[in-house]
């Protein structure tokens, strides 16, 4: 990675003996980070990015750089706060220390404060010349540094808030108009899946496309600084190839959160840069829009629209501080914020409470020796009732298996999803230090002495905030009925899943909890996908603002089937077909909807290997795409010949397996069951749910036409809500009714998902098998009855 040397200038008057100076050094400008990670999540609200020092209880490595300085007494300050103190809790956790030339200043900073300000470091005396400068972490909790600066003028007082940009511009010497980067047909903000996926369908239609993103990486959620792992069908219902560019740099992780190299950071940019017409800004948060006045309002309000269209989005380049203009034809929201659209005035609602929020997952793994731990008073004073039990993962890192805090770490249901966001990931970070504490010093202290916290997510995974309005506000009640609308395309697959404080572990905090339940709708069809209208995916009152991922117009119900990662990743390939539309025939979005429909549909059509070099050239298949692609053969159904990904597809086929077998859908179903799809294996084309207090009934029969012995087999994916004891009764012919006891949170080696429960003889005959969910700890999950003759 490229190191860019801090810029420092001098902001002086000079006198006959020496010269007066004040430095800004901004921490995201060192020469070298160290151990310090560079945090962009939070721009809108401190300001600038800055460095985070996340060591998980030990001491990052210091973050160097060098100044010259004019030399002389100088009085220092650092901007940096106490990231506890907004709850007073106990204890400074993100204690850090500036150092000189290797040498201390007697302050230990982020020690006051619960809000963004200069923390006074006192005086020291400096020789003119070059300056080493160092942070310095004391714990390893998520110390965090903006700014620092330094003063040999008397009269020099830190700017207030307020005044911070204009300071930090003149000080650091930073050009006075915005630098521009050139116009682009389609400027898409947002690296996530939606973002990617909209630029690289962009740039196969021959669009000049910029692809913005703040941080380092692609992938948003999808990406090894979140850790959540791809859901969503793809390659199935009216258009079934939407989804095969998605499926070119979709993750396959077998954990969440896991390994980070299972999310293919470096897969998904090796895509992008592949593609000639995408120009990839990485490092850049987008701060402000500006709209185009002079375009004609008189048509514009006549067409609709009470908003201008936006003529360009200006960026920070978090490294340097450096402010760049991009202009286009026509911007995609891909942030997940709506924050293009909030800027452009775009039309949008946030749901008032009970919002789904923001997880910050974790993991940690026990070591061949002792593990030191140090006290966190200042964490969420947690005992190991006080949340779930962490889940042992699927996969290994280094040989080992690891224990899993997975997406129900979960909290800022009520508080503001812009203004609180760096609060709702604090409060995240306390809990989970809290929970790890109590996992090292509760009941089970000799068993996990060997325990040692190995990751915890520092960038937050949120799911829900601004939902731009479309011309087009689709809702539950649109999905489950499944109402047509002439431009459904994007399959959505993923039940109406939505999230609030689960209620066992709600007790303690209930002001803020931080453990979420999942709430499943049933109606959505699982296997082909209801359609997301196109009026989803553009504002209706921005004339050229598209948007993709979980800002589009929904209502707060429809968002908890919309959201999830595949399902927006075919949004942007949608939005990229269409804003090649818009630049062909020089319409709106909502132009397209009106006048090229047709045409829309017939590239919905089209593989995702198809590319055009020219706007009226033809299309033609890139061969190389289909190597990149690398469908799996194995996957049970087809589109066309080509076969989905076994990540896309976890169904399997009754007709494959042995023996014999019933699926749910044959059962006689008696209570409340919902109905799904979202862990996998599954038979057929879903499994059921039950709760406790529904009292439900799954009652398998079946027919023994040669008495002997059988293998009972059932089919579950485990879950930490299911129930470890659920009630199954065997009945078989002239026998008394046998009950079984299961364990529906025990994993199994099966690749199709059947647990073994047992041998048992059985005469010829009629018998049955029924799962209760009567009496059960938890969710109740029927799926499949296999039956194996012994032999």
């Amino acid at each position: 990675m490229v190191k860019f040397v801090s810029v420092i200038i001098a902001f002086a008057l000079l006198s006959v003996t020496a010269r007066a100076e004040t430095l800004q050094v901004e921490a995201e400008s060192f020469a070298d980070h160290g151990g310090w990670s560079l945090d962009t999540a939070f721009i809108p609200i401190v300001g600038s990015p800055y460095l985070l020092a996340h060591g998980l209880g030990r001491p990052v490595a210091d973050a160097v750089t060098k100044v010259k300085v004019a030399g002389g007494d100088y009085r220092i300050w650092v901007r940096t706060k106490d990231w506890v103190a907004p709850w007073k809790a106990q204890g400074t956790p993100g204690r850090f220390q500036l150092m000189l030339n290797n040498q201390p200043l007697s302050t230990e900073f982020g020690t006051t404060g619960a809000d963004w300000h200069w923390q006074s470091g006192g005086k020291v005396s400096l020789a003119a010349g070059d300056v080493q400068i160092a942070l310095h972490d004391l714990t390893g909790f998520d110390g965090r540094c903006d700014a620092i600066l330094l003063s040999n003028e008397s009269r020099f007082e830190p700017p207030a808030a307020a005044d911070l940009a204009a300071v930090r511009k003149q000080l650091l010497n930073l050009p006075a108009d915005v630098e521009d980067q050139g116009e682009f047909d389609v400027v898409v903000v947002g690296g996530g899946y939606a973002g990617i996926a909209a630029a690289i369908s962009a740039a196969r239609q021959s669009l000049k496309v910029a692809l913005i993103q703040d941080r380092f990486v692609l992938g948003g959620n999808g990406s090894s600084e979140v850790r959540v792992w791809a859901q969503g069908g793809t390659l199935r219902g009216k258009y079934p190839h939407l989804g095969e560019i998605v499926e070119e740099f979709a993750d396959h992780a077998p954990d969440s959160p896991g390994d980070g190299a299972h999310f293919g950071d470096a897969r998904k940019e090796k895509l992008v840069r592949r593609e000639k017409t995408i120009s990839l800004f990485l490092g850049y948060f987008v701060t402000d829009v500006e709209l185009d006045t002079n375009a004609d309002e008189k048509a514009r309000k006549e067409a609709g629209y009470d908003a201008a269209p936006i003529r360009s989005v200006t960026a920070l380049e978090v490294r340097t501080s450096r402010h760049r203009r991009f202009r286009g034809k026509f911007f995609a929201d891909c942030t997940g914020h709506g924050a293009i659209g909030a800027l452009a005035g775009a039309a949008y609602r946030v749901e008032p409470q009970g919002r789904m929020g923001m997880s910050n997952m974790w993991f940690w793994q026990h070591e061949a020796a002792p593990q030191t731990w140090p006290e966190t008073p200042w964490a969420l004073q947690l005992d190991e009732s006080d949340f779930p039990k962490t889940v042992k993962s699927k996969s290994e890192i280094e040989g080992k298996p690891f224990m899993k805090g997975e997406w129900f770490w979960e909290s800022g249901f009520d508080k503001d999803p812009i203004r609180d966001l760096e609060l709702i990931r604090d409060w995240n970070l306390r809990a989970v230090f809290g929970a790890f504490t109590a996992i090292k010093k509760g009941s089970e202290n000799e068993k996990n002495a060997t325990a040692a916290l190995k990751w915890v997510a520092y960038v937050g995974g949120p799911r829900e905030s601004r939902l731009l309005d479309g011309d087009l506000v689709l809702s539950r009640e649109d999905i489950v009925s499944q109402k047509e609308f002439p431009d459904g395309c994007v399959p959505t697959t993923w039940d109406i899943d939505l999230h609030y404080p689960k209620e066992q572990f709600a007790k303690k905090f209930s002001d803020n909890p931080f453990i979420s339940r999942a709430e499943f709708g049933a109606g959505v069809d699982r296997k082909n996908g209801y359609p997301i209208p196109y009026r989803c995916f553009y504002s209706k009152n921005v004339p050229n603002l598209l948007m993709a991922g979980r800002c589009i117009s929904v209502n707060h119900e429809a968002l908890g089937t919309v959201r999830v990662m595949r399902t927006c990743g075919m949004m942007g390939e949608v939005v990229g077909k269409a804003a090649y539309l818009g630049v062909k025939h020089k319409v709106t979005p909502r132009g397209v909807y009106h006048y090229h429909l047709g045409e829309l549909i017939d590239l919905m059509k089209q593989p995702g290997a198809m590319r055009r070099d020219a706007l009226d050239g033809s299309l033609y298949r890139d061969k190389d795409v289909q190597s990149v692609v690398g469908y799996l053969s194995k996957a049970t159904d087809t589109v066309e010949g080509v076969k989905p990904t076994a990540s896309a597809v976890k169904r399997v086929v009754v007709t494959s397996l042995p023996g014999i077998v019933i699926d749910e859908t044959q059962a006689k179903l008696t209570g409340k069951w919902g109905e799904t799809g979202s862990l996998s294996p599954f038979v057929g084309d879903g499994y059921r749910y039950a709760s406790p207090g529904d009292k439900s009934e799954a009652r398998f029969t079946f027919s023994i036409k040669t008495a002997g012995k059988y293998e009972l087999r059932f089919a579950w994916a485990p879950h930490e809500n299911r129930a470890t004891k659920a009630t199954c009764i065997l009945e078989r012919m002239g026998q008394k009714a046998l009950k079984l006891r299961i364990n529906q949170r025990e994993e199994t080696t099966d690749p199709h998902g059947f647990h073994s429960l047992g041998r048992f003889e059985f005469p010829e005959g009629e018998a049955s098998f029924t799962l209760t969910s009567e009496g059960a700890d938890g969710l109740v999950h029927a799926d499949a009855l296999q039956i194996l003759e012994v032999k």
